[in-house]
């Protein structure tokens, strides 16, 4: 079995978050520059058995796809153009850099390293990793 990959993508930085083999846990991996990603990626699937790319989706509180959507979109169909035989998933990831916070926060994390955008980028990278899992747990029973 091969990993989950999981993206927070953001115009300057992105987070990922990604699981062991077994897809049992989500962790951090590394946050980055955006415009690194597409060869971060590709050096990365290089190296690592990845079964599926997840994206958190950015949308408005009225459901709408936020601004970063207009920079996400094309990078997205420059995924599936490269990684042809991995799937892509989109997750709805609002509220995720609130979640976080808290996460942070009730793990004990220093107020300088919550402050850090960096740390908050791989963290909802690794919640919308989670959400994803879930959904796919809920959805086989």
């Amino acid at each position: 079995m091969g990993r989950l990959l999981a993206l927070d993508y953001g115009r300057k930085r992105t987070g990922l978050a990604v699981t062991d083999r077994d897809q049992i846990i989500a962790s951090p991996l590394v946050t980055i520059a955006t415009k690194e990603l597409e060869a971060f990626l590709k050096e990365y699937m290089a190296k690592e058995d990845v079964d599926a790319i997840i994206i958190g989706y950015p949308k408005t509180l009225g459901n709408q796809p936020s601004e970063v959507v207009k920079q996400l979109d094309p990078f997205i169909n420059r995924l599936r153009k490269i990684f042809k035989d991995i799937d892509l998933h989109l997750v709805d990831e609002r509220f995720t850099s609130s979640m976080a916070q808290k996460a942070m926060i009730e793990g004990g994390m220093k107020k300088s390293d919550r402050q850090k955008k960096e740390n908050v980028d791989k963290i909802s990278a690794s919640l919308i990793l989670q959400s994803y899992m879930k959904q796919i747990k809920n959805y086989s029973k």
